[in-house]
């Protein structure tokens, strides 16, 4: 999606019979127009989940476990800069679109695999999803309250890391290929993306043995640096070093005496007596509301920040002063708000260009581009190829 915002001609190869399984998830769903293509009318709704990572491009249903799939899929190879695959490692190859299948039929090609283990290892055929490699590769571990089971992220961080790696992978391909000619084997995946996002969790350990484990909204080597019980609600506290530490005890808290107690006087002190200073603390936010206390921090230089739920962020000052939520036409949806792309160039966001596709809505469209005569793809059609 990514490189669909950046302007890439993304055509998403689906299944004939049910499409992608993002689909199927939901509810929710996007209501549905009454004035939507009588060609889609018989489809089920637009999942959200769906609609959520599939921005600018366009849906082309291929069965290409067939003969005369497999050639349609040889064609679109001919001519792409990139190929995208998630299959469990191995599987395209049997099926005759392994990477050096591929080669063979572009040597410019960018093969990008992203699976859930890799391309080698003990685990390379094993299929994982997002939560499975959150639980396997220590992020669920540190993830939760000390005194709670592990808990998952709320959203699906781990494909979501991995997809960003994919993505300046082969941007970075690009660029070598504009120099040498060649495309590249890409080996994304799940496993190895986490464990790099373990950051300085995974240092801790590889460094010094420290051994990573739940604490919360806290983090394991800055305090305080966590939410907070105020009065009515709930405030996030960030202060990552003395300065603004001092500011924090003497400005806003107002307990000079923090800032000037050896037990709290570096980093480190912090870290060994956490326990003493955040009851200090908590105590001291909850003789006042949240917005009593927000508006103490402002402008003070120490980082915090409401717990907003959904609603309130997109209702976020900030959120609509940069215009985050965009409204886009979907041809079965109607007026449909998405989120934007997250980056801007001088001052201005990349469009959404396309909406999301229904199921196949690009196939015959793009079939016409490689030549594809009416006939033929009534016949394809018929044979369920497409």
């Amino acid at each position: 999606m990514l490189l669909a915002d950046l302007g890439a001609d993304v055509i998403k190869i689906e299944e004939v019979d049910k499409g992608d399984d993002t689909r199927q998830w939901h509810p929710p769903c996007a209501p549905l127009s009454p004035n939507q293509p009588s060609e889609s009318s018989h489809l089920p709704p637009e999942s959200a989940y769906f609609l959520s990572v599939n921005r600018n491009k366009r849906s082309v249903t291929i069965n290409f476990k067939t003969p005369e799939g497999l050639e349609i899929m040889r064609e679109l190879i001919k001519t792409a800069d990139v190929l995208v695959e998630n299959y469990v490692t191995g599987k395209l190859a049997k099926m005759g679109l392994g990477y050096e299948d591929c080669r063979k039929i572009n040597l410019k090609l960018i093969y990008t695999s992203i699976t859930g283990y890799g391309q080698t290892g003990p685990y390379a055929g094993q299929a994982g999803y997002d939560v499975i490699i959150e639980a396997e590769a220590g992020l669920m571990h540190i993830t939760g309250e000390p005194d709670r089971p592990p808990s998952k992220v709320g959203v699906a961080v781990t494909d979501i890391a991995c997809g960003l790696y994919a993505h300046g992978a082969i941007m970075a391909a690009l660029i070598s290929r504009g120099k040498t000619g060649k495309g590249v084997w890409i080996d994304a995946n799940l496993f190895d993306s986490q464990i790099a996002g373990l950051a300085n969790v995974a240092s801790n350990y590889l460094v010094a043995g420290q051994e990573g484990g739940r604490h919360g909204t806290a983090h394991p080597s800055i305090v305080p640096y966590q939410v907070f019980p105020c009065k009515d609600s709930f405030l996030m506290i960030g202060a990552a070093n003395n300065r603004q530490f001092g500011i924090l005890s003497t400005q806003i808290l107002d307990l000079p005496e923090l800032a000037s107690d050896p037990k709290f006087a570096l980093p480190h002190n912090r870290v060994q007596n956490r326990e003493e200073l955040v009851d200090i603390i908590e105590r001291r936010l909850k003789e006042e509301t949240r917005d009593v206390w927000i508006e103490k921090f402002k402008g003070k230089g120490v980082p915090f920040g409401p717990i907003n739920n959904i609603r309130q962020t997109f209702e976020h000052p900030q959120a609509v002063a940069r215009g985050i939520a965009v409204e886009v036409d979907h041809p079965r949806a109607g007026k449909l708000s998405m989120v934007a792309p997250a980056v801007s160039y001088n001052g201005k966001r990349m469009p959404i260009t396309r909406p999301p596709p229904w199921h196949s809505q690009h196939t015959v469209e793009v079939l016409k581009e490689l030549g594809y005569t009416d006939e033929r793809i009534q016949v394809l059609k018929q044979k369920k190829v497409i």
